[in-house]
């Protein structure tokens, strides 16, 4: 199942919507905010579009087709077992307001604690 799940993930990568594949480029090499994106990644049994490890911060974006309140519902339970927080915007609000998303994401991210007491890496050090 895991294997999968990890298949569909890197499938998911090669082949992203035209929102995520939008999205991407204003978050990646770090140009909102410096912080640091996966996309497409793995937590627990499910595929996030967007995470960012410094804040524990997943960025979901919606399409059509999405039931919202299974979506909030799985929200919850994410962060009620990791503790992260997610955030959610429609293919249009990419589409049509890709300024407005990111101003709201900064926010969002200015606002969060960092999980590794404001260290700028993306793995926490076992060793500090």
């Amino acid at each position: 199942m895991r294997r999968t799940l990890l298949d569909r993930a890197a499938r998911m990568r090669r082949e992203p919507t035209e929102p995520e594949r939008l999205l991407r480029l204003e978050l990646k090499d770090r140009r909102l905010g410096g912080f640091k994106f996966r996309r497409q990644t793995t937590i627990g049994n499910r595929i996030v579009d967007f995470f960012c490890p410094e804040k524990g911060l997943v960025i979901e974006i919606d399409g059509h087709t999405h039931d919202r309140e299974r979506d909030l519902s799985q929200d919850a339970e994410l962060e009620r077992r990791t503790g992260f927080r997610t955030v959610r915007f429609t293919n249009g609000d990419v589409m049509h307001n890709r300024e407005g998303v990111k101003l709201a994401l900064l926010a969002v991210l200015q606002a969060s604690n960092d999980r590794w007491g404001g260290r700028c890496s993306t793995t926490p050090n076992p060793l500090l």
